[in-house]
């Protein structure tokens, strides 16, 4: 039989992924004042067929970077390069202002649910281009609040620049070899440049190092942290420096891009990983760079949170743009794909609607928690949050970060079953997003770190009881005819928010940080989609049905209950359980651990 013979599969069509998505539209027009969303509505539409065409056109070019390091005269250039469409797809989103949106601030707070929003779009369609983009937004960040104006002008300017002939790019370099995520063990030292001391950036300083990591290596610029302390003083003795990556800093638009050695910055090799293989990451060697301190010496720790704070949202945005595009593909399927000796669609069989409802149902969840968290940012950075708005920010911007990237990648997993042997193959899209979306779980902190940071926000502040206090509030704005059909998930959810807050009372167990941080997100989670349900029935929104089934069945079966269970057992574990793990896992002669938050 020929290949054209037979049966013929009939392939999924996916739509404008703005105009098709079952709850960004909605949760938009919900969060943004009408004139706002109106207009943020159309170019979202418009982008849409973008993602489609230009971004997914311009994939196709996109293959891993090389690294050149010597020359046939065996001199060291270290010239990296990267693929026809790494290079297209950065100049998109200079383009389409996917980091200068919320620095141009023409919606004011609601420029960052815009920027956010048009970022999700396109994520699962970029080759992890949001890497760099991610920190270019963190590093602009540092500067609009530390940077001298000489700064502003002339780096801040082409990090949020929709210009790519005059864009910059930039680079966040923390990791090191003794430490990982514990920074207090950097090796890099700065030292006064007694050559130019006194520059129109800042101080300036010779860097001396090696980082382990350096996520998009072909950037303009990276913050990095370096010790003017002590090494006994540990992260307190740690400094933060703009870092040119190549020289001069400052170049015409269109100038031909030099190489990194130009500043003594030498690539040692690129990074041999698991997914997001189009990045450029790699380690280097730092001999002697030209920096520029910024803010105080020995604050680099503190100075450097901005970064970390907007870096861990757009990790967030993205693991739920993987799952978003991954669920488009699954629904789309199961409208072409026909069982039963090809009498029955599988979008008409109870059985696979019903695990593809759940996995909408998730997708909702995870999408109102993760805008809820970015509405909070965009209030911050423009100094409209109340004092309770930036306490409960604190806590959801690790919370988000962890929970996503945790829950994302199962569900990925889920709608690649879906499709059966189809969700195996490369060309579907989905097998790509699961090696690259893994990252999201390690990128920018773990989950246990993450939840430990949590712990540290709830002890050090009194963000949780403004946290507490929140939750009560929306529960209470649920009017009677809405809170009577749904009074049992109300009234556990009521159960889960005053368990939560006994959660975090100290003495903390040393097993509880993880739990206890499911626990706060499926609470937060299940908070903003009563939001949404209780504004889709006072509006009259037509799919305000939807919204309120999906809050039910989230706080009901989306794994409110396991969570509540884990932190109950957990705080009623021994402390012997720490030394019980030791024996499990390393054998009874492992001995003694120090258990400690």
């Amino acid at each position: 039989m020929r290949i054209e013979e037979g049966f013929q599969p009939v392939p999924f069509e996916e739509g404008n992924p703005y105009a098709t998505d079952p709850a960004l539209p909605s949760l938009l027009k919900r969060i943004l004042p009408r004139d706002v969303f109106r207009h943020v509505d159309e170019d979202l539409e418009r982008f849409g067929g973008e993602v489609l065409t230009t971004l997914r056109e311009t994939s196709k070019l996109s293959t891993p970077p090389q690294l050149i390091q010597y020359d046939n005269w065996g001199r060291r250039v270290d010239e990296l390069r990267t693929s026809e469409g790494w290079r297209r797809m950065k100049d998109i989103f200079h383009r389409e202002g996917l980091v200068s949106i919320a620095y141009e601030r023409k919606y004011g707070e609601h420029s960052r649910p815009y920027g956010f929003a048009k970022l999700f779009l396109a994520t699962a369609d970029s080759d992890v281009t949001d890497c760099p983009m991610s920190m270019t937004d963190g590093v602009a960040r540092v500067i609009e609040l530390i940077g001298s104006e000489t700064l502003k002008r002339d780096v801040l300017a082409r990090l949020t620049s929709r210009d790519p002939a005059a864009a910059y790019t930039a680079g966040q370099w923390m990791t090191e070899r003794p430490g990982g995520s514990d920074v207090s063990r950097t090796e890099t030292v700065a030292a006064p440049d007694t050559a130019s001391q006194h520059d129109e950036y800042g101080p300036r300083y010779k860097l001396d190092g090696f980082k382990w990591f350096s996520s998009a290596t072909d950037s303009d610029v990276a913050l990095a942290l370096a010790r003017t302390g002590r090494p006994e003083d540990g992260s307190r003795g740690l400094s933060l420096f703009l870092v040119p990556v190549r020289l001069p800093l400052v170049r015409d638009p269109g100038a031909p891009r030099p190489s990194a050695v130009t500043n003594n910055i030498f690539i040692h090799r690129l990074k041999n990983k698991f997914g997001t293989k189009i990045v450029p990451t790699a380690e280097l060697s730092i001999n002697g760079a030209q920096a520029f301190l910024l803010g105080e010496p020995n604050q680099g720790v503190k100075l450097i949170t901005p970064v970390l704070n907007i870096t861990r949202t757009h990790s967030a945005v993205g693991s739920v743009g993987y799952l978003r595009k991954c669920l488009a593909i699954a629904t789309a399927y199961s409208s072409v794909r026909k069982i039963r000796s090809g009498t029955q669609l599988l979008k008409d069989t109870p059985l696979h609607v019903a695990e593809l409802a759940k996995l909408h149902v998730l997708y909702r969840a995870l999408l109102q928690l993760t805008f809820g968290s970015i509405v909070l940012l965009g209030k911050a950075e423009c100094g409209v949050a109340s004092e309770s708005e930036g306490l409960r920010l604190r806590l959801l911007t690790p919370a988000i970060k962890a929970f996503t990237a945790e829950k994302c990648v199962t569900a990925m997993e889920e709608c690649m079953a879906c499709l059966g042997g189809e969700g195996y193959m490369e060309e579907n899209g989905i097998a790509k997003l699961i090696p690259d979306g893994i990252v999201e779980k390690i990128w920018e902190g773990t989950i246990t770190v993450l939840s430990l940071d949590l712990v540290r926000a709830a002890e050090k502040s009194t963000a949780m009881d403004a946290f507490v206090k929140w939750a009560h509030e929306v529960l209470q704005s649920c009017s009677r005819s809405l809170s009577e059909p749904l009074g049992g998930p109300l009234a556990f959810l009521r159960l889960a928010v005053d368990e939560l807050a006994n959660a975090y009372k100290g003495p903390i167990h040393p097993l509880l940080p993880r739990p206890a941080l499911f626990l706060f997100c499926h609470v937060a989670s299940s908070l903003y989609l009563l939001e949404q349900a209780i504004w889709a029935v006072n509006e009259g929104e037509p799919e305000a049905q939807n919204d309120v089934e999906v809050f039910r069945r989230w706080v009901l079966e989306g794994g409110l209950d396991t969570a509540l269970e884990n932190v109950r057992r957990t705080k009623k574990l021994q402390k012997d359980r720490v030394q019980s793990d030791v024996a499990i896992v390393y054998g009874s002669g492992g001995g003694r651990t120090a258990a400690k938050l």
